[in-house]
């Protein structure tokens, strides 16, 4: 009895001297539990990859798909490489087996006893643990009234017709090409509108995506949301109803709460790392956490930092806590659900009285037909100071303004998950989002290598204005798809080599270890890495002279030869 007296002592003391490390909802949810019962949670580690280092890196790619990789490889060895040490002592010592890892945020997440949560929280290793907090985080959409339509045999619904999407296809912009991952409840992958038009996913990923609740590769929508949502990216019209702003868009699925609605921050998160990594051109996520811990919030920005440094954008919903009830339980400054309360790739002007960083967040509010701002449509300003991230102050400090732009999201008509060809209305910020993620679609179609700073901006500059100044309701206005197609200046055609001064330099791609050297050249070269540092060097005096680079590391370098620099990559 004594023993059993002074252990609990002891871990009552532990608690009190590291309850920082513990998130308060976690603290929480300890004091409910007994000391035997295992309790969901995730820890946030201390090591992050510096993000300057990263983008140096990152910049050396062409295109924004080979960015995108390279991120998504280099996060994942850095995350393996920074968690081995508790990942050992969990499944070694604590005796855990469910020990699962998001590498964008560095994170880990398992359930566990509360002695073991208390061990974790002396680690030096350990920024803050977390509970896994379960809720409804799809947005209430409210049932809409029937939509009338001036041709029902092949109308192209009016949220379509409002952002102008259908004057881009007539320019031939319609989507094609680009993968869209839709990061929801699922999508009915059967329905005619999106059955033709679906990422394949080979025979690892047969039914076009993944399924992180149930962990399997069937991500079939079982509430409705996800199809809905789907549809009004790129559903094509084949049952009648052309829905899709981007109509012959790349449908990737990708399943992140189960049939009730209900998920939390690690199935969220991993979502949209699993899209990122099997090569989702842009996410749309019409979901959210609404009154989010502290943890929560810090692994959506973390995540979505680095999805930013993939070159990858994520258009996310406000939310649907604007109507004046919901304010009550959700006051501004976290009325905006996470993450879509994440900054966003490009500072409007009006923000850079109170700048803060940089995340891969679009937030998408929502106006009715007429351009008004519906009711439901979540409000900023929202602020980051209560996180490890202290930026966007509020009071005093105008915070985070929130959303970026707006678009329909009263009465939308889209698809049907109950059958493979009917049709449903909804009204929801969830609804706005996919208009504005096929707006994106048709803007890297024509041209693919658009980074997020630049479709924020090209978003927010060509959006209809429906305020003087960017709003904490309507963002700097309705988007307008053909106003920010023609903003979009096309790809440059690159081609296999870099030329200046009278000469040229490529890498041989058989090998990727030669350097072919051709033109006019009589001069001392010298191999640089990221640091500055010379790492190989030699004289240039013959034509088509090769330099073996097969000794060099992975990795960002330099070839200056004579007053010309120029970047490489050796793979």
């Amino acid at each position: 009895m004594k023993k059993s007296l002074l252990t609990l002592i002891l871990i009552c003391f532990a608690f009190l001297i590291n309850a920082q490390n513990i998130d308060n909802q976690l603290i929480d949810e300890m004091n409910r539990r007994a000391d035997d019962d295992e309790i969901e949670v995730f820890v946030v580690m201390k090591d992050r990859y510096d993000r300057t280092l990263l983008n140096q890196k990152a910049d050396a790619f062409a295109t924004r798909a080979e960015r995108r990789d390279f991120v998504a490889k280099e996060l994942k060895m850095f995350a393996e490489k920074s968690q081995k040490n508790l990942v050992d002592y969990l499944e070694n010592t604590a005796k855990i087996n469910n020990v699962s890892s998001l590498h964008f945020a560095n994170t880990l997440y398992f359930s566990a006893t509360k002695t073991v949560i208390m061990e974790i929280a002396n680690r030096d290793d350990v920024e803050i643990i977390g509970f896994n907090r379960k809720q409804n985080v799809i947005p209430e959409c409210r049932d809409a009234r029937p939509c009338v339509s001036t041709d029902a045999s092949r109308e192209i619904t009016p949220n379509v017709l409002q952002v102008n999407a259908d004057q881009v296809w007539a320019q031939g912009y319609t989507g094609a090409g680009v993968i869209v991952a839709v990061v929801d409840s699922g999508v009915n992958y059967e329905h005619v509108d999106v059955a033709d038009h679906l990422w394949d996913g080979g025979t690892e990923f047969p039914h076009h995506g993944y399924d992180i609740v149930n962990n399997d590769d069937d991500p079939m929508d079982d509430k409705g949301h996800g199809t809905h949502v789907a549809g009004i990216v790129c559903g094509d019209g084949t049952s009648g109803s052309q829905t899709g702003v981007a109509p012959d868009a790349t449908l990737m699925c990708v399943k992140t709460t189960a049939a009730d609605g209900f998920g939390g921050a690690v199935n969220i998160a991993g979502g949209m790392e699993w899209a990122v990594e099997h090569g989702c051109d842009l996410i749309n996520l019409s979901q959210g956490m609404a009154g989010a811990g502290i943890t929560d919030k810090e692994i959506f920005r973390r995540t979505c930092e680095t999805i930013l440094d993939a070159g990858i954008v994520a258009l996310v919903c406000a939310g649907n806590e604007g109507y004046s009830i919901l304010q009550m339980a959700y006051p501004i400054p976290n009325n905006v659900r996470v993450p879509g309360s994440c900054p966003p790739p490009y500072l409007d002007p009006d923000q850079t009285v109170n700048p803060g960083g940089l995340s891969c967040v679009v937030a998408v509010g929502a106006v009715d037909y007429n351009d008004v701002a519906a009711e439901f449509t979540s409000q900023g300003p929202v602020t980051w100071q209560d996180t490890e991230f202290g930026d966007y102050a509020y009071e005093p400090g105008i915070g985070l303004i929130r959303p970026d732009v707006c678009a329909p999201g009263v009465n939308i008509k889209s698809l049907d998950y109950q059958n493979t060809s009917g049709y449903t209305f909804y009204d929801g910020t969830s609804q706005a989002t996919p208009c504005v993620a096929g707006i994106v679609a048709l803007m890297l179609q024509k041209n693919p290598n658009l980074l997020p700073a630049d479709i924020c901006r090209i978003l927010e500059e060509t959006s209809l204005k429906l305020t003087p100044n960017k709003s904490n309701i309507t963002g700097v206005g309705r988007v307008d798809a053909l106003a920010a197609i023609n903003a979009v200046e096309p790809d440059a055609v690159e081609e296999n080599e870099i030329s200046d001064n009278g000469f040229s330099i490529y890498p041989i791609p058989s090998y990727d270890v030669l350097f072919v050297l051709s033109g006019n050249i009589n001069s001392e070269y010298r191999i640089i890495n990221i640091l500055g540092e010379t790492v190989m060097s030699g004289n240039i005096a013959s034509e088509n002279q090769q330099i073996d680079i097969s000794s060099l590391p992975e990795g960002i370098y330099f070839i200056k030869i004579g007053e010309v620099t120029m970047k490489f990559l050796k793979k």
